[in-house]
């Protein structure tokens, strides 16, 4: 084991350097736009204040009341704000969950969008599609929607109180049980939240809260400095500077120790992988913060644990926590920068305007988050080459299963997924339907042609497309994520970046004219209502 430096609560530790939606769209505000130009990098991202955030909900609130036809609102319907988060140049993003006769609605949800002051609205988004007009009598009680539910997994450990509410993402709002199994699958654990019709008993819809990644190796160099809690004697793998953040096995107690020292560099040993999580985790934060004006993983300033010693060649995503296993050697554990920034993504997607939907589209745009926040965090990081430098490869430092990388950003058709999106992207699984996303993330970053990284092609339009940096890219793609709604689409992805890069950079087109060339890249075209420039 190395020696110990002690920096108060900060440890340098010993790690091995080896191997359809509706929407309402208003201008920016003038002095943003006087503020910025389409080519300035941004100032310090200062959050708004309490009084801005105030001057938000009184705004949002209002807004929501004078376009209640647009949010297709009835008169048995309510709002009740459940999240406010500001992200780049303070823009403010307020996410509203709908009940209907008092029930819950599920896909109901509306985002509207402020400028820093909390006065202009930007955009109001909801996913729901047709008004709920629906009698709320359940002719299925909950034991039988339980055990329904239940069935619909073959490894059970508990099954929660199934809860009433309307499902709403489709074109015919249903009343429904929605029941959460946890369990697992015959591949890996599973959360899954189930929707049985509460007229006839049939499966409405579902979607499993676990989301499964690749790994890495233990790949940051040596020593790094993690933030750790403690003092002489009795010392914790917990950050307490970054509240629910902590690493250990899986029990989920955070690894302890007598010293401020951790691991010994080994990539088999699980106190080293601790190091790896808490390192890449710890840079995935301060990246959010100082590229993307995000306060946290769940842009309120929370965090999630990670856990490792994962008996899998497997990471994934539960809902609440990170899990990282091993690959296939078993000589590498699975905790890199590239995928725990992937693992934490998805809990960043979660915690990001509305829900998500089930499906396998908006799988494969849960999993291209993932990757998108692997790159972005390689790249804030920039190691050197004799370490793991930034990159658009996924998992390509621990050989998981022997085939070296597991997705390819700029050519992702290089491991077998799709560079284009098409009407098969519905059906395709959740990993390799992560590509046309990656793709356009690429193209907006980099271009067709980048200078010392790899060339990427077009499906169709231009051949040569010029890119605006992964820094604004980031900072469109999160602003565009933080409206997401119920079933989340690549259609309705395109709009949301669209918008946000003309809030984002209201003074010139070339951003917002960069995202649109990228997704027609991808063959994700235009759709009635996408904002316009100039």
């Amino acid at each position: 084991m190395n020696p110990k430096v002690k920096l108060g609560a900060v440890a340098v530790l010993a790690v091995a350097a080896m191997a359809t939606p509706t929407a309402v769209n208003a201008a920016t505000p003038a002095d943003a736009a006087a503020a910025r130009t389409a080519s300035a990098e941004p100032p310090v991202f200062a959050p708004p204040d309490a009084e801005s955030r105030s001057r938000a909900v009184t705004t949002a609130n209002a807004t929501l009341a004078a376009r209640s036809e647009a949010v297709l609102k009835g008169q048995n319907e309510k709002f009740t704000l459940s999240r406010n988060i500001s992200g780049a140049y303070g823009l403010q993003y307020l996410t509203y969950a709908r009940t209907y006769r008092g029930l819950p609605v599920y896909g109901g949800e509306v985002v509207v969008s402020t400028d820093r002051a909390g006065e202009l609205v930007g955009t109001v988004s909801s996913g729901q599609q047709a008004r709920i007009t629906i009698d709320v009598t359940s002719k299925v009680d909950a034991a039988t929607a339980a055990a329904t539910a239940r069935a619909q997994l073959p490894t059970v450990e508990s099954v929660a109180a199934p809860k009433l509410l309307v499902h709403a993402t489709t074109t015919t709002p249903r009343l429904a049980w929605e029941v959460v199994v946890t369990g697992a699958t015959a591949e890996a654990p599973s959360v899954l939240h189930v929707f049985v019709d509460a007229l006839d008993g049939s499966i409405v819809d579902s979607y499993d809260d676990v989301h499964a990644g690749t790994g890495n190796s233990y790949y940051n160099g040596n020593p790094v400095t993690i933030q750790t809690s403690g003092s002489s004697g009795s010392y914790s793998m917990t950050d307490t500077t970054r509240p629910g953040l902590r690493c250990g096995g899986q029990n989920g107690s955070a690894y302890t120790g007598p010293d401020d020292s951790w691991g010994n560099g080994s990539g088999t040993n699980l106190e080293t992988a601790c190091v790896d999580a808490l390192y890449a985790a710890q840079t995935e934060w301060n990246m959010l913060s100082a590229w993307l004006g995000r306060n946290g993983f769940n842009g309120s300033g929370g965090a999630f644990p990670a856990r490792v010693g994962l008996s899998a060649v497997n990471a994934y995503w539960n809902g609440s926590y990170t899990s990282f296993g091993r690959n296939s050697a078993n000589t590498r554990q699975a905790t890199p920068m590239d995928v725990v920034g992937h693992e934490y993504g998805h809990g960043i997607f979660q915690y990001s305007g509305g829900s998500g939907g089930s499906g396998n589209e908006s799988g494969g745009l849960n999993e291209s988050t993932g990757d998108i926040f692997g790159a972005l965090t390689e790249h804030y990081a920039n190691q050197p080459a004799s370490l793991d430098p930034p990159d658009y490869l996924v998992g390509e430092e621990v050989n998981l299963t022997g085939a070296g990388e597991i997705r390819n950003m700029y050519n992702p058709s290089a491991k077998g997924h799709p560079n284009c999106y098409s009407a098969s992207i519905p059906s395709t699984a959740v990993h390799a339907a992560a590509g046309p996303q990656n793709h356009w993330f690429y193209l907006l970053a980099e271009g067709t042609n980048p200078v010392g990284k790899p060339a990427s092609s077009v499906c169709s339009g231009p051949t040569s497309l010029t890119g605006i940096g992964i820094q604004k890219a980031g900072r469109i793609f999160q602003a565009g994520l933080n409206t997401k709604t119920a079933p989340w689409t690549h259609a309705k992805a395109r709009r949301a970046t669209v918008a946000a890069a003309r809030s984002l950079y209201p003074s010139g087109c070339v951003e917002v004219n960069a995202v649109k060339a990228a997704w027609s890249a991808v063959n994700v075209p235009a759709a009635s209502g996408e904002v316009s420039c100039p």
